[in-house]
């Protein structure tokens, strides 16, 4: 053993409990090394339970020389009781015994003693007789200067440490659970130490200015000035011209694409450093050269970044005591992810943005993709674990080729999408990859869904008598905001102000609104939603139907992340005025069909319905599916509820 490896730890980042059943466990972890391992459950007024985790409970993948996926899958023979606290642990043989029994190295409390509550010595779980208390949110971007939403829920949990029965259901993120085209400097700079230290995989990047990835971290535009290495070419000038007036723009279109990922060692790097504080003991962030500008915003970033960090064992925490759910958003991937036609035609058809998005996919099936569904994803994890072992019998160099087959084969998956039965139905919408693209006009928005997706979604919930929608964008959203942007779409401008959402695609909106109204879908519908970087709860119910269903919609946005307050606070105002209950303007819109009737904030100044804090939603539903209290756990640490319109 090398020196360097024998300082590493053997977890880097994990364990996080993912798709939890009585009859199944999902879990996921890092560890510098393959490593042998075993699991002990202990549900109260129950004997404890250990298992090895042999082969078929435990999938190992390379990332680097120092860096092992760990991939947790165990069918269980005796279901585990629901309603009960469960405690669990994850031992490490010392030796590479087996692990099943006798002597062992240690377990989380030894390696990891950040995720155990005060007076704890072992992390929990419980597995809910229904889904009725949920915990919910997206847009968790480090270097936002404001707390972190996971923090506040953990200082939530551990209230209830002793009754974790009262715990939500499931953890879900509904989106931009990182932000892979908008990186702090010093974050980058941590991404670069740690994908040292770990020896994270290598590629060779064609169509780039640079030959491969070693290339790309000594470039000089490395740090805050990557849009000039985006790809940007002849085939795009069209596209350039009819979003941005002509003005020189790279295919990628994020206004903070300075420190754009854009390796797959990139990305792997930033999920470790966002959900562990471990591998930050590994790196040293040292201010690379940079002009005065860049300096001055640098040092702003070290400080909210580092205090990002602090932050990272309560995260931690949360992800090791209640089972998460994630769907993709934009910047899980890049802004603007197949907003139009047209960006797909662009962004699919060089090769180097091709990659760039191929490999955020790529990461996202290892450490988000696959936790949700790994009997789904099955199949492409499988080619991407050929792809990783290859690279580690190649000295740590993936080969483009085979990766380039398999970021091919991600992009043209059909399957991201989650549905898990119980009480009341959980859905989770891909609003991503399955667009409902305009034929005549595309450079205007692609609907968040096609008819085929929608059809899908439609037949899952046919029969349910209530059911919970995550959708990552708000299905019913802020009118005003959303007229802007549709103001700014038939300017020929769609991209600058983010122009996607649910009633943007007249097709998309139609078909979903008709669901609704469909008379065998569920009388009861809860949307989760996010996105939009400040939360709001809606009551819906369709026009001259007395008994049709019911609707609300709640978005909690963002974990990390808020709307710039003058802005909101005019939003909100003008939306007030414009679209009063009884004003024209309603009956210029697609929902028209539908009395919408916001809930006012109760910690909110007098008449505002729309929450700017950064933090994270809590909602409990009644025995029929109905919530029954809806709040947001606001990261300065109180709760914002919104109670019923009188």
């Amino acid at each position: 053993m090398s020196p360097d490896t024998a300082s590493l730890p053997d977890v880097l980042a994990g364990p996080l409990l993912r798709r939890l059943s009585a009859e199944r466990l999902v879990i996921w972890l890092v560890g510098s090394q393959p490593l042998e391992l075993g699991l002990m459950l202990h549900p109260a007024g129950h004997p404890p339970r250990r298992l090895t985790l042999n082969a078929r409970r435990l999938q190992r993948l390379p990332l680097g020389q120092h860096a092992w996926l760990h991939l947790i899958d165990v069918t269980l023979e005796i279901p585990l009781p629901r309603g009960v606290r469960i405690d669990y642990d994850l031992t490490i043989a010392s030796d590479g015994s087996d692990v099943g029994g006798g002597d062992v190295g240690g377990g989380i409390a030894d390696w990891a003693p950040h995720l155990l509550y005060q007076g704890a010595r072992h992390p929990r779980f419980v597995l809910a007789d229904s889904h009725r208390r949920l915990l919910h949110g997206s847009c968790r971007r480090p270097h936002h200067d404001g707390p972190d939403g996971l923090v506040r829920a953990d200082a939530w949990l551990a209230e209830r440490r002793t009754t974790p029965e009262a715990w939500p259901a499931w953890l879900l993120m509904t989106g931009d659970q990182i932000y892979a085209d908008d990186v702090a400097g010093p974050l980058l700079v941590a991404i670069h130490a740690l994908i040292r230290r770990l020896g994270l995989f290598d590629e060779t990047l064609e169509g780039a200015t640079v030959a491969d990835s070693q290339a790309l971290y000594a470039d000089p535009a490395s740090y805050y000035r990557r849009e000039a290495m985006l790809p940007d070419v002849k085939s795009s000038d069209n596209l350039r011209e009819r979003f941005f007036g002509g003005v020189r723009k790279p295919v990628f279109t994020s206004a903070n694409a300075h420190n754009h990922l854009m390796s797959f060692a990139e990305v792997i790097a930033m999920y470790l450093l966002v959900w562990s504080p471990v591998p930050w003991r590994l790196v040293e962030i040292r201010e690379p050269p940079l002009d005065e500008q860049e300096a001055a915003c640098f040092g702003e970033e070290a400080a909210v970044i580092a205090r990002f960090a602090e932050g990272l064992p309560a995260a931690a925490r949360v992800m090791a005591h209640l089972p998460s759910l994630m769907i993709f958003d934009d910047h899980d991937i890049t802004d603007d992810w197949n907003l139009t036609a047209d960006w797909e035609r662009t962004a699919y058809g060089h090769p180097f943005s091709r990659r760039i998005i191929g490999n955020a996919l790529l990461a996202y099936l290892l450490c988000q993709g696959w936790g949700n569904d790994p009997d789904r994803l099955a199949e492409p994890l499988g080619k991407a674990a050929d792809l990783l072992a290859s690279a580690a019998s190649q000295g740590g160099w993936l080969a483009a080729k085979e990766q380039d087959a398999v970021i091919q084969q991600l992009l043209r998956f059909q399957g991201w999408e989650v549905e898990v039965e119980g009480e009341p139905k959980l859905v989770v919408l891909d609003t991503r990859t399955r667009r409902w693209r305009s034929e005549r006009h595309p450079a205007r928005p692609s609907g968040l869904m096609d008819w085929e997706a929608l059809s899908d979604f439609q037949q899952q919930i046919l029969g349910a008598t209530s059911v919970v929608i995550v959708s990552p964008a708000p299905m019913f959203g802020v009118k005003l905001i959303e007229t802007i942007q549709r103001l700014f779409t038939l300017a020929g401008r769609p991209l600058l102000v983010d122009a996607e959402n649910w009633m943007a695609h007249r097709g998309a909106a139609s078909v979903m609104l008709n669901i609704f109204r469909h008379s065998r879908t569920p009388g009861h519908y809860v949307i989760l939603s996010g996105d939009v970087h400040y939360s709001f709860a809606y009551d819906i119910h369709i026009r001259q139907h007395r008994e049709g269903p019911r609707i609300w919609q709640i978005t909690s946005s963002g974990i990390k992340n808020a709307f710039p307050d003058t802005l909101l606070d005019w939003f909100d105002r003008l939306n007030r005025w414009l679209y009063a209950p009884r004003s024209p303007l309603n009956w210029f819109t697609k929902r028209r069909r539908m009395q919408i009737t916001p809930r006012d904030p109760d910690c909110a100044k007098a008449g505002e319905r729309l929450w700017n804090g950064s933090g994270i939603g809590l909602v409990e539903l009644d025995d029929q599916g109905r919530p029954i209290d809806i709040r947001q756990l606001d990261g300065r640490g109180f709760d914002v509820t919104f109670p019923p319109p009188e």
